[in-house]
């Protein structure tokens, strides 16, 4: 009989830090990007080949500035939808960028696939966040889109943080925030559903 052989820690940790950084990208595209090249900058984490230059001055200048166009341009009503219609590319683009950015990842996985999984998973949460915003938008007239977005941005920060650092705890916040979000969304319909057939008699 073969032996077994063992799953490697540390390419577990990578993945969940991957799946913390692609999912971060459905929130802000901009954050995760800025974020992983700071990291490799100040040493933090060593990206391979291409990837490398997140890191140079050139990115990190424009994707400063592209994470300021669009911190400002969210909390703005309708300028907002325009962002998250562009979002609908960049996101999913944004998240294949940094899950296979994740060295250990990319050299154990093919590359294709570890791209697919951060375009599903970039692509995924930034259709829930553009199908939740018209729902604040309505409830509040457009006045809780700039808290919303706000959230969104320092939740985008917070998980790309512990992606980096402590990769489990990220994938802990991101189940936690799913969960969350999921059961909100389920609860506000059954309220409406309820309220339908009151208005109706």
């Amino acid at each position: 009989m073969g032996k077994t052989q063992a799953v490697d820690p540390m390419l577990v940790t990578n993945l969940l830090g991957a799946i913390g950084l692609g999912a971060s990208a459905g929130l802000n595209a901009w954050i995760p990007l800025l974020g992983l090249g700071l990291a490799q900058r100040f040493g933090v984490v060593e990206l391979t080949g291409r990837y490398e230059q997140l890191g140079s001055t050139w990115a990190l200048a424009i994707l400063g500035v592209l994470f300021v166009i669009d911190l400002i341009g969210d909390k703005i009503v309708m300028i907002d939808h325009v962002l998250h219609v562009f979002g609908l590319v960049i996101a999913p683009v944004s998240g294949a960028i940094v899950f296979s950015a994740q060295a250990e990842l990319l050299s154990n996985s093919h590359p294709v696939l570890a791209a697919g999984a951060g375009i599903a998973l970039g692509g995924t949460m930034h259709m829930g966040r553009s199908a939740l915003r018209p729902v604040v938008s309505a409830a509040t007239g457009g006045l809780g889109n700039p808290v919303v977005s706000l959230i969104e941005d320092v939740m985008a920060v917070v998980m790309v943080f512990l992606a980096i650092l402590v990769p489990v705890v990220s994938f802990i916040v991101l189940i936690a925030l799913v969960f969350f979000s999921v059961r909100w969304i389920r609860k506000r319909r059954e309220r409406k559903a309820q309220a339908l057939p009151d208005a109706i008699t």
